[in-house]
């Protein structure tokens, strides 16, 4: 079990360091959460800070996700537990980590990027099929939030539909931290939600810079 501990524990360290907000403080002198949305991610970044910025971000928020999941197996050497319980563990933890970063006293951003991170390193099948569905509403609504939403309600089936549902095979302990990480990731987005059932979610644009 130690090995397991030990990369849950580097994997949410890893996917709690907060680049958006690390970029306004070096860049600006600004806290990121005062701003535009007002949220700790590459959207909100684009919108105070501009689109080179944005990208840095937004690939290094993905790597938070992606890199835990890509070293799990390391840990899972020297366990007699199956490898699947450490991609899980290293997937789960480093999106909490970015959901609720211990550097900013829990507060962080929304997990999309560091989830699409993960889910290519442990399914990517499954994460290409949430991305083709991000990218097919993101085109036609120009809303980041209504295409996130849509993206994390899909993961679940995509992964459900990239391999067997047998109790105590591997793939179904994926699939549970799949559906838990859609209802975290949701729950985050219910602000975003109350305004695209109003009407008044905006589109995505840049925001005067500080």
């Amino acid at each position: 079990m130690i090995p397991l501990v030990a990369l849950s524990a580097i994997s949410y360290l890893a996917g709690g360091i907060p680049f958006s907000y690390l970029a306004g403080r070096l860049l600006r002198g600004i806290d990121l959460r005062d701003f535009g949305s007002g949220n700790l991610g590459a959207s909100n970044t684009f919108r105070v800070l501009g689109s080179k910025v944005a990208i840095v971000v937004l690939v290094l928020d993905i790597a938070k996700g992606f890199s835990p999941v890509a070293f799990s197996g390391s840990f899972a050497a020297h366990s007699s537990l199956g490898p699947h319980w450490f991609g899980a563990a290293a997937m789960f933890f480093a999106i909490l980590g970015h959901l609720y970063s211990p550097y900013l006293r829990f507060a962080g951003g929304k997990g999309i990027a560091t989830s699409a991170g993960a889910f290519a390193a442990l399914v990517p099948w499954a994460f290409a099929g949430a991305l083709i569905l991000f990218a097919v509403v993101f085109a036609a609504r120009r809303i980041v939030s209504l295409a996130s939403i849509f993206a994390s309600l899909s993961l679940p089936l995509f992964v459900w539909g990239t391999g067997r549902l047998e109790i105590g095979d591997p793939h179904w302990s994926l699939l549970v931290v799949s559906f838990v990480i859609m209802c975290i990731v949701i729950a985050k987005h219910r602000d975003n939600i109350r305004r695209l059932l109003a009407g008044t979610e905006k589109k995505l644009s840049r925001a005067k810079a500080p």
